[in-house]
């Protein structure tokens, strides 16, 4: 029998200078992580919530949203990532301040390689118990709706919402694609995978799942006309 290959830990780099995110993504992948990259506070949020990474390395001076904003709102949004503040700000406040806005570690610029992926294990280790915090780490949430693949349940302004297979693939596609305009054919090949001609399918079931998830008037999935589908991440 064949074993299956371990999956490796995913990474968020977060930092708006060129350099030291390529120097961290590259370090970083060296030693076996998936790595992704953002260099902004806004991309930050976008790829927390697309791809829900199993830790974010986030630099605190940002060019929008900075980092310590970034962590509050992934924490008020229901995410719980691990993130390691990264900064060249040395002081106790600043330290405190990032530890008590629901950091998981912060170190100071300029930093040695070697201890940035050390802790990056420790809080990796940490994290672990079982697999119950990277279940509810897997968790998409966008605004008030919160989704959960490996249990396949889904809450609306914490109320569960009872979805069919279809109803549920198609949400998950939209959460996927927080803010992202999908069209009809886009949805068509990855919900119904081209099986049956769903071209009028992709409507019925958009209608149903904003009568499902509250208020259709109010829904955060909008219409583009002639396009297709978004769903808003505010």
């Amino acid at each position: 029998m064949t074993t299956p290959a371990a999956v490796s830990p995913s990474l968020l780099v977060v930092d708006d200078e060129t350099g030291v995110r390529e120097m961290l993504t590259m370090a970083l992948e060296f030693v076996g992580f998936d790595v992704r990259s953002a260099a902004t506070g806004s991309q930050a949020l976008e790829c927390a919530t697309r791809y829900a990474p199993d830790l974010v390395l986030m630099d605190v001076n940002l060019p929008d949203l900075d980092g310590f904003e970034v962590c509050r709102m992934m924490r008020e949004r229901g995410m719980a990532i691990p993130v390691m503040f990264l900064s060249a700000r040395s002081g106790l406040d600043d330290r405190v301040r990032g530890l008590d806005l629901g950091g998981d570690d912060f170190v100071t610029k300029p930093f040695e390689l070697k201890e940035v992926t050390a802790r990056v294990r420790a809080i990796l280790r940490r994290c672990d118990d079982g697999g119950r915090t990277a279940a509810k780490r897997r968790r998409f949430t966008v605004g008030d709706i919160r989704l959960d693949p490996d249990s396949h349940q889904v809450w609306a302004a914490e109320v569960p919402v009872h979805l069919t297979n279809t109803e549920f693939a198609l949400l998950r596609y939209l959460m996927e694609n927080p803010g992202r305009v999908l069209t009809r054919a886009q949805i068509q090949e990855r919900v119904w995978n081209h099986q049956v001609d769903a071209s009028g399918s992709v409507d019925t079931y958009i209608y149903y799942l904003r009568r499902k998830l509250g208020d259709q008037r109010q829904s955060p999935i909008r219409t583009v006309r002639g396009v297709g589908y978004l769903l808003c991440a505010d």
